[in-house]
């Protein structure tokens, strides 16, 4: 991979870096903000639903986040792009549509249908 193209993939991981911790602070924000208050019980339940919904969503992000700051610490380390499991790179085109993955395409397929015949 060239200097370039590990430029470019730094800005795009640092970019979503950002923009999840910024999703991540207004999340817990509004979260915190919300005052306890005397409602009913059909208000009570959609809210919960809505605070469970928006935990699971945070909980995601979160998750991305992790997998962002490991993609940053691969290209730092020089193995961004290569597949943790043949050890052949990463087609440019699977690391534009998702910069985090550490599969190829074929292996990547391969975990997946061996998941389904485990289902």
């Amino acid at each position: 991979m060239n200097t370039e193209t590990i430029k470019f993939f730094k800005q795009e991981l640092m970019g979503r870096m950002d923009q999840l911790l910024f999703q991540t602070e207004q999340a817990i924000t509004e979260f915190m903000a919300q005052p306890p208050q005397e409602i009913e019980n059909i208000d009570r339940a959609s809210s919960n639903a809505d605070q469970a919904f928006k935990l699971r969503i945070w909980n995601r992000e979160n998750k991305l986040i992790k997998k962002v700051k490991e993609a940053l610490k691969r290209l730092e380390d020089g193995s961004y792009g290569i597949c943790e499991l043949c050890e052949e790179e990463i087609s440019l085109k699977r690391l534009e549509a998702r910069p985090v993955t550490t599969k190829c395409i074929k292996c990547k397929q391969k975990e997946e249908q061996l998941e389904q015949l485990t289902k």
